[in-house]
């Protein structure tokens, strides 16, 4: 077997059985070096990362494909004319795929770029008007980061088209930005002083591609949509068992600051007030105050990515202030055995106000809501926040109850889980794609941001993410998660495949969905050409009889599908398109 020039018994001896498994599939790699086959490369060496097959054969098979994945790296991103890579061109890359130079998983790489470009000339990286790598160079900074930079130069995310995503959502953005309908929350000063004219969103996908626009960076309190994430928090800590025991997850059908219970006499669901007080009563009980608190911040700030909370002390004293509602509701609790014997009612209390007024920014809430939609993962850190099972929970919770008394319009709708705050928040999750968070203050009779459920709305318009919508009926909206013109070459894929097969079952379902047949593949080549090549006598008949395709397109190649007809030998269809042609004339 052959290795790169060198024989595999020569470089690894004769004990080296096991490696060939992983020689053969890199092997085979190497000959079709496209972008994409670069991760299946990535792939195939972890697969083999452990093999036994003594310590200097499997170093020596590692540093190799090491210093080939490089060099494909850098010949994938360097100028034509020479053997540099400038630093600018692999950042328009970056930001072209939603990535961005302050990512974590390019922590070691911007470190490594920030300390060359002090080398030379004493200047931050991301202030620098340009900087050139060789490819010794880039091998020493990519080092610690090849398998990131490996998926930004193949585009391997999950939304591949992130450009013309980011120009789509960009569209509705400005759209929403006109809306003016809402009034700022005023029940206590410090939401009532808000500027109405705050709009801003950021979105972070299960990759960690992010998006921000607008007023993406402004603090503001978190109040209501902390509830979701407590209530992720209490599940993974105590378990569904133990959770529910306090509190249900039912949609209410009454105002979220009712003073009511379920016929267990227990709160609905843990979204409301009540709900809510439950999950902080049951949270981290064992810590002092201080202690309980801290632990929420700081595993609000892991679902966000390391991004610091904030907390507003202002908001804090003003909720406490006009609280006699949700004491209220504290009390009716109490009297009806809702928490746990040890709890204390004031503390509990201090303890709910002050979650609510944690300070959030869109960026770091959006990607709090990408850790729900990666199963609890963080989508930028890998660190797993809260466990599957209980991001799963929440989100279903926040489907059919997270926006107050119009969740059951809005889960018809919009169907996809959310959670409002009076703040004029609106965290939203795509499962298994994306997390979003829009703000602007003014909030709808409901109690939600006005923008936002416009938002929300034309964001389901425009793209196929509501939960329970079909991929495959919807041909005027976007799916983000496929490739630019993936529709037209599933199309054109489906319908050369039929027609080879001489499969009339899928042309007539083509043909109903409205695919163009005379639609050509990158030779020229239409589906009349292949079924006059294949002999599929039926579709050509299809074709042309039911279909009206021209009669005799050209190829590449100059042939039409009479001479490719001749050309196999399908005497049949050469007597029927020569029929035609005469009929025709």
């Amino acid at each position: 077997m052959i290795f790169r020039g060198f024989r595999l018994t020569y470089l690894y001896g004769k004990n080296c059985e096991n490696i060939k498994p992983w020689i053969k599939e890199r092997s085979a790699i190497n000959l079709c070096r496209t972008t994409r086959s670069l991760h299946t490369l990535n792939a195939a060496a972890s697969k083999y990362k452990n093999i036994e097959c003594g310590t200097t054969g499997k170093n020596k098979i590692q540093n190799r494909y090491q210093i080939g994945v490089y060099d494909y790296v850098f010949d994938l991103v360097k100028r034509d004319d020479s053997d540099i890579i400038d630093i600018y061109d692999l950042i328009e890359l970056m930001n072209k795929a939603g990535i961005s130079l302050n990512d974590p998983r390019l922590a070691k790489f911007t470190k490594a770029l920030n300390e060359l470009q002090g080398n030379k000339i004493n200047r931050n990286v991301l202030q620098s008007k340009s900087l050139t790598l060789d490819r010794e160079t880039f091998r020493i900074v990519a080092k610690e980061n090849l398998h990131m930079l490996l998926r930004i130069m193949t585009n391997d995310f999950c939304i591949p088209d992130f450009e013309s995503f980011t120009s789509e959502i960009q569209t509705v953005f400005n759209l929403c930005k006109e809306n003016t309908s809402g009034q700022v929350a005023s029940y206590i000063p410090e939401l009532k002083e808000m500027n109405p004219n705050y709009w801003g969103l950021s979105l972070c996908t299960v990759d960690g591609q992010r998006l921000s626009m607008g007023d993406s960076t402004i603090p503001f309190t978190i109040q209501s949509s902390s509830k979701p994430i407590t209530y992720a928090l209490a599940l993974t800590d105590l378990g569904p068992q133990h959770v529910h025991q306090y509190v249900g997850y039912e949609p209410s059908g009454l105002p979220f600051n009712q003073i009511s219970l379920n016929h267990k006499n227990k709160p609905h669901n843990p979204l409301i007030n009540s709900g809510a007080l439950a999950i902080c009563s049951i949270l981290q009980p064992n810590l002092n105050p201080s202690e309980r608190f801290k632990y929420v911040e700081n595993k609000f700030s892991q679902m966000a990515g390391g991004l610091p909370m904030g907390f507003n002390n202002a908001v804090f004293l003003s909720e406490r202030e006009t609280a006699d509602r949700n004491f209220a509701i504290a009390y009716y609790m109490r009297e009806n055995k809702c928490f746990p014997p040890t709890f204390e009612l004031r503390e509990l209390m201090d303890f709910y106000f002050q979650i609510c007024s944690i300070e959030v920014t869109c960026e770091s809430a959006g990607i709090m809501a990408g850790t729900l939609a990666n199963g609890g993962i963080n989508p930028l850190t890998n660190e797993t926040v809260v466990s599957a099972a209980a991001a799963r929970d929440t989100l279903s919770v926040m489907h059919s109850c997270g926006m107050y008394d119009y969740s059951g319009q809005f889960a018809f709708k919009v169907g996809l889980p959310c959670k409002s705050g009076v703040s004029g928040i609106i965290m939203v999750v795509v499962p298994n794609l994306l997390g979003l968070a829009v703000w602007s203050p003014p909030i709808d009779r409901h109690g939600n941001s006005a923008r936002g459920i416009q938002f929300c709305q034309e964001l389901v318009h425009k793209f196929i993410l509501h939960h329970y919508e079909s991929h495959l009926h919807y041909d005027k909206k976007i799916d983000p998660r496929k490739p630019r013109d993936s529709y037209r070459t599933d199309a054109v894929t489906t319908l050369l495949f039929a027609a080879s097969n001489n499969d009339l079952s899928t042309l007539r379902r083509c043909f109903i969905h409205g695919v163009n047949f005379n639609s050509i593949d990158y030779d020229g080549r239409t589906g009349l050409h292949v079924a006059a090549s294949c002999g599929s006598l039926d579709a050509v008949k299809f074709f042309i009889e039911v279909c009206g395709v021209t009669l005799n397109p050209i190829d590449r190649w100059g042939h039409t599908p009479l001479t490719n007809a001749k050309q196999f030998g399908h005497e049949q269809i050469v007597e029927y398109l020569e029929n035609k042609n005469k009929t025709n004339q």
